[in-house]
């Protein structure tokens, strides 16, 4: 959800004009906030109120406003060839939500705002179905599953089926509220699950290493750390402050070009998806444009992102955004939860006369994003001059490296275990053109490609668009990789698109 290669870190960059009244700045502002007091993550009491994490309020938000099967998060898993032991699964998923607290988690509404609940293990009531499912059957029943919402507020975040193809052949479907996790969640749940899994199977319990702090931990200690709001000195103010001076000014919407309103209403977050990938070559004409320009891989995408949202919306001032993990401290490398967040970058395209000064701003709005990366979507909504209705942002790109295969699995695979991901046939389009990408290296650690998908709103979008959106963005990175650095005038040309960006990859082979 981020790219690995880039640390957290600081730098200005040109906002805009205009400040907001309600968190203008002043003489005696600080460069930097006051230290929060507690610099460690460490268990602590629970109080009778735990507030949400920030990376968790705008998903209840969207929950709340009927939204809530948009955030859902689903896998299956397909279990092949030695003798499939149902009830050992349903006591492995029990284990793995009794272990990891925000899978046993409820979100109410409460009179001091929304709060997280913890499900005492031994009153939890998992939701778990046997089914046995043909073939043909199988890709309605977990789409089926997947689509379903949860009400936050009363029922637990997770549920699952396993659908029976035969006695050693069972795909097991789990759903998780993204209230609950993220991307790197899937790693430590999926790793937990097996073992858990395999020891019920051989009639122990799992050899877990115990966690050394919970989600309610991190929530506390995230918090203390932020401090409030109406702290003018807080840290959170400190973050909430940069946002509102960073967009100040920015287009409220992106003028792309959307199809006529069908006829027959389409749910506005049905998506589409389109692969997409880069070869071997490509990737590291990319790494080496990203070592000329200090800068990191993930800020030349998002360039060539930027570049490509500025050619569709004719808009010279963009704002993209990705994800960050949020997970500042290896305490919680393997816990399961919500760590992550989005962050913005605005990119003014004609304020970069060519490639090499574009890629130096979105290196100084990353590495600033990065720093600020705290201020839930609902409340930064509240503080800018746009209309609510409108989204912070309509353009999205996570990259993501690629994991090497887990011990855990390969202990499945040598008791006879097969363990393969079936797809879901759900796609969520919660944003307007979203790419989510993953870097892939051999052994060696060389550049192996960068693949992954283009998702889109079928309501917004029709497949023609989606295609010469993603031709551009692949075109556009070509170029950077085969070494053009000349002006943004030929890759933001509207008209005459593939003859002036193919003039530009003959001149770029001429000189280099």
């Amino acid at each position: 959800m981020w790219d690995p290669g880039v640390g957290i870190g600081s730098g200005g960059f040109d906002a805009g004009s205009g400040v907001l009244p309600a968190v203008a700045r002043t003489g005696s502002d600080p460069v930097c906030p006051r230290p929060a007091a507690a610099p460690v993550p460490a268990p602590r009491p629970c109080p009778a109120h735990v507030p949400l994490a920030p990376a968790q309020e705008r998903m209840w938000h969207d929950a709340r406003g009927g939204r809530s099967a948009d955030w859902n998060v689903a896998r299956a898993v397909r279990l092949r060839g030695a003798q499939i032991d149902t009830t050992a699964l349903r006591e492995a998923l029990t284990l793995l939500v009794a272990r990891h607290v925000p899978l046993r988690t409820r979100f109410p509404a409460t009179e001091l705002g929304p709060a997280q609940r913890v499900v005492d293990p031994d009153e939890v009531v998992l939701d778990v179905a046997e089914c046995e499912v043909t073939e043909t059957e199988l890709a309605s029943a977990v789409a089926e599953l997947a689509g379903r919402p949860f009400d936050l507020a009363r029922d637990l975040p997770v549920r699952a089926r396993l659908f029976v193809l035969g006695p050693e052949d069972v795909v097991l479907g789990l759903v998780v509220h993204h209230i609950s996790v993220d991307g790197r969640s899937m790693g430590p749940l999926i790793r937990d699950l097996v073992t858990a899994y395999l020891a019920c199977r051989a009639g122990t319990v799992p050899r877990w290493p115990p966690l050394p702090i919970s989600y309610i931990d991190y929530t506390l200690w995230k918090h203390e750390q932020l401090g409030e709001f109406t702290d003018e000195w807080s840290r959170a103010t400190h973050q909430l402050r940069y946002w509102a001076n960073a967009l100040a000014g920015r287009p409220a919407l992106l003028d792309l070009p959307v199809r006529a309103l069908p006829a027959t209403p389409i749910d506005p977050v049905a998506g589409a998806l389109l692969p997409i990938s880069v070869d071997a070559a490509t990737h590291a004409g990319l790494l080496r444009m990203a070592q000329e320009g200090r800068a990191s891989l993930f800020m030349v995408l998002q360039a060539a992102f930027a570049l490509t949202v500025g050619a569709f919306a004719r808009s010279s001032d963009v704002t993209v955004a990705t994800a960050v993990p949020g997970r500042d401290h290896r305490l919680l490398d393997d816990l399961v939860g919500n760590f992550s967040d989005d962050v913005l970058m605005r990119v003014r395209l004609d304020r970069a006369a060519d490639v090499g000064e574009l890629l130096d701003q979105v290196r100084r709005v990353a590495l600033a994003a990065y720093a600020h990366p705290d201020t839930p979507n609902p409340r930064l909504k509240r503080c800018l001059p746009q209309d609510a209705a409108h989204p912070l942002f309509q353009a999205t790109l996570i990259l993501q490296r690629a994991q090497a295969p887990r011990t855990t699995v390969e202990r499945a695979a040598a008791s006879g275990l097969s363990i393969t991901e079936v797809p879901t046939g759900v796609v969520r389009a919660k944003h307007d053109l979203e790419f989510g990408l993953t870097d892939h290296y051999d052994p060696l650690g060389a550049p192996a490609g960068v693949d992954g998908s283009f998702i889109y709103p079928i309501a917004r979008f029709d497949e023609a668009t989606a295609q010469q959106f993603v031709a551009r963005f692949r075109a556009i990175v070509g170029l950077l990789a085969d070494g053009y650095r000349g002006p943004l005038t030929v890759l933001l040309a509207t008209t005459a698109r593939a003859r002036t960006l193919s003039s530009a990859r003959r001149a770029t082979r001429v000189l280099v």
